[in-house]
């Protein structure tokens, strides 16, 4: 059932029987939760195990159940036209829907607001002049610190009535930021909607530019998989992944919002954690490490401990000797070389098939052995020895060492794949006693994943949602699709914004690292948060460094605030930051990692208060100074952007530089001021 469009309501008045709507949907939810909380368990659960796992699913609804008091329970309705049928939109004549972040209904169960992943909701996002899909009225919400002060409607069946901007649509988006990344539920965009609504069997790549919201439809993606896929996913499992900590600080209350709190979050970094990294590569190196040959040589290497054996199996049981000989055990080797299955698998299956040789022979001598003895012969001392000969164990770190520090075992292993003047640069100049005194960089430590894999198969989730993806190696491609190899994926990115030597060249490229290549290529052009003069002015690196990507187009009605400055010292950038403060909302200076303590001193001595990336705003401290290399990701309403050139200076190419610098004009919602002493890029003159 739904709420009825003539329910009584003691105002006449139609802002305040919205309110009262508000209220009582606020009373309901409280009533939910008071009832998970008054659940007792003493008598349902047969174990204590059992009532561990009850007690925390029981803990999670409570605290999914929590009422927000700045976060509206609902923020759209919708009124549908006719009764459901067999080629109607589910709704029934007179019937409305309030749309929120979460399911509440009343005690007797009648839903008083509907979760906005329900299919009766999607008309709210979908719906138009030109296909009303059966909805009669829109209504959009206006609030103010969790209170409804506003509404807005679309007779969207009317077509006396001309189609428009909503402008609380507008403000909604424009809204001022203070805290962590928020959700866009109120505000998702019928491109964007069709995204979040894809199935969960396939993977989706979505390119999209700065302000075109695909962290928040990844995000929501996963939402919605969650609410459509609940149980196998809670099998399964979801994770996300961020380029840094900073950024997964930054995102981490959105899912909670929707009251999603099983979702993992990681860095690829953290993926790969098996050896403390502590060193770091040269551009070359790094680029080298991680290409996705590297594969094949890590491959070559591990299976190269493989030996064909010469001598017969022995096995002695009682007053019988049984005897493999070694053209039967050679037959065994190349059978499980050639099947897919992972080194430590075949290695564990090799005892089991000399076993099975040694009781195909006992059958013959008409014994009748049983899996019993098959079991005991694999455990054969002479069994044993064979396998420990014939197909040693291998530890991946230790294969990873010595490939980087024995240039023989390299050349061998990489004959035909990588260039003599490759494998130079990856081999360290000199010896390492053990793998705990190794200075491994992050590219080795994707290394030591892969030849994991290898080894071992890694284990799979559900779905993976991958943001900032223009800036992985093929090698950490790889490393993320192994954790979704048998899940999908969600990848997220701008090649424009590419700031890794490796950076992806090409999406299609991008997803047949990751291992499906069968994924399909979103592309999101409408830009939402940045304003339409500081996206212009940002757009004109483009053809220098993504020739061929469409600009993004701004549907913002406000133009933004942009300023350039010429300035002499560095109090005018500070005096910049002071101007910016003074309007409601965030603040970032985003400036050259190099740079960054020089201008947190100057922040200081004028008593300017200001916080690191990742560390939240408060009403009392807005301003947050920001390196260029960490930008990504992050937004704030207004930016100071400090030296443009020393931001491209910064990086070890020119291109990658003008890759960072696009990105660090693109982290404003509402105005940017750009101040320099030094010249200007000239790719930035118009």
């Amino acid at each position: 059932m739904s709420t009825s469009v003539d329910d009584p309501a003691p105002l006449d008045d139609p802002l305040s029987r919205e309110r009262a709507h508000l209220a009582g949907s606020r009373a309901a939810l409280r009533a939910m939760r008071e009832d998970v909380e008054s659940l007792d368990i003493r008598d349902v659960t047969a174990n204590w195990v059992n009532a561990e796992v009850l007690a925390r699913q029981i803990d999670e609804r409570i605290k999914a159940l929590a009422d927000l008091s700045d976060t509206p329970l609902f923020f759209g309705r919708l009124d549908y036209l006719h009764a459901p049928g067999a080629d109607r939109a589910e709704g029934a004549e007179g019937e409305r829907f309030y749309i929120g972040r979460r399911h509440v209904h009343d005690h007797d169960g009648d839903p008083m607001v509907i979760d906005w992943r329900a299919p009766v909701s999607q008309p709210f996002y979908r719906a138009s002049k030109k296909d009303p899909m059966d909805i009669a009225l829109r209504r959009r919400f206006g609030y103010t610190r969790g209170d409804i002060t506003a509404y807005e409607d679309e007779h969207l069946s009317d077509p006396a009535e001309a189609a428009r901007t909503s402008k609380l649509l507008q403000q909604e988006i424009e809204r001022p930021r203070v805290g962590p990344m928020r959700d866009i539920v109120a505000t998702i965009q019928p491109e964007q909607d069709e995204i979040v609504r894809s199935g969960l069997g396939g993977t989706v790549c979505v390119q999209g530019g700065p302000g075109t919201g695909k962290t928040a439809v990844g995000l929501h993606r996963v939402a919605y998989l969650l609410y459509a896929h609940r149980e196998r996913l809670a099998r399964t499992g979801t994770l996300v992944i961020g380029p840094n900590r900073s950024f997964l600080h930054y995102i981490e209350q959105v899912l909670p919002a929707l009251g999603e709190l099983t979702v993992q979050q990681a860095t690829v970094d953290d993926l790969v954690a098996q050896v403390e990294v502590r060193g770091t590569d040269d551009a070359a190196a790094a680029v080298v490490k991680g290409d996705a040959r590297m594969a094949e040589v890590l491959r070559r290497a591990v299976y190269s401990h493989v030996t064909m054996p010469d001598e017969p199996v022995v096995v002695v049981r009682g007053s019988r000797r049984w005897r493999v000989p070694a053209y039967e055990l050679q037959d065994i080797v190349r059978e499980l070389l050639n099947r897919d299955i992972r080194y430590g698998a075949a290695r564990e299956a090799l005892p089991q098939r000399i076993a099975h040789a040694v009781l195909v022979q006992m059958e013959r001598s008409g014994e009748a052995p049983d899996d019993r003895v098959q079991d005991a012969v694999a455990r054969n001392a002479a069994v044993k020895a064979a396998v420990k000969q014939i197909w040693p164990p291998v530890d991946p770190a230790k294969l990873v060492l010595r490939l980087l520090t024995d240039a023989d075992f390299l050349a061998e292993h990489a004959e035909g794949v990588l260039a003599e003047e490759e494998r130079k640069t990856i081999l360290w100049a000199k010896p390492v006693r053990s793998v705990k005194a190794a200075r491994w960089s992050a590219a080795d430590a994707v290394l030591i994943d892969e030849t994991t894999d290898i080894v071992q198969r890694t284990h799979s989730l559900g779905h993976v949602v991958l943001d900032e993806a223009q800036d992985l190696s093929p090698m950490q491609y790889r490393a993320v699709g192994r954790r979704c190899t048998t899940g999908s994926a969600t990848v997220l990115g701008d090649l424009a914004q590419g700031t890794t030597p490796w950076a992806t060249r090409s999406w299609d490229e991008a997803l047949a690292h990751l291992g499906k290549a069968d994924g399909v290529i979103e592309e999101l052009t409408a830009g939402f948060r940045v304003p339409t003069d500081v996206i212009t002015y940002a757009s004109r690196l483009l053809p220098h460094i993504a020739p061929g990507l469409a600009p993004v187009a701004s549907v913002r009605e406000n133009p933004g605030f942009f300023d350039l400055r010429t300035v002499a010292a560095t109090d005018e950038v500070v005096a910049a930051c002071s101007e910016l403060l003074r309007n409601e909302g965030s603040t970032g200076l985003i400036a050259a990692d190099a740079r960054v303590p020089a201008l947190a001193e100057a922040l200081t001595a004028a008593g300017i208060g200001h916080l690191a990336p990742g560390e939240e705003t408060t009403a009392e401290t807005r301003l947050t100074l920001v390196p260029a290399s960490l930008a990504k990701g992050l937004e704030y309403d207004y930016v100071v952007l400090d030296e443009p050139q020393a931001v491209v200076d910064g990086e070890p190419d020119e291109r990658t530089g003008l890759r960072r610098l696009y990105v660090t004009l693109t982290r404003a919602v509402s105005g940017l001021i750009v101040t320099h002493a030094a010249p200007l890029p000239p790719q930035l003159e118009g």
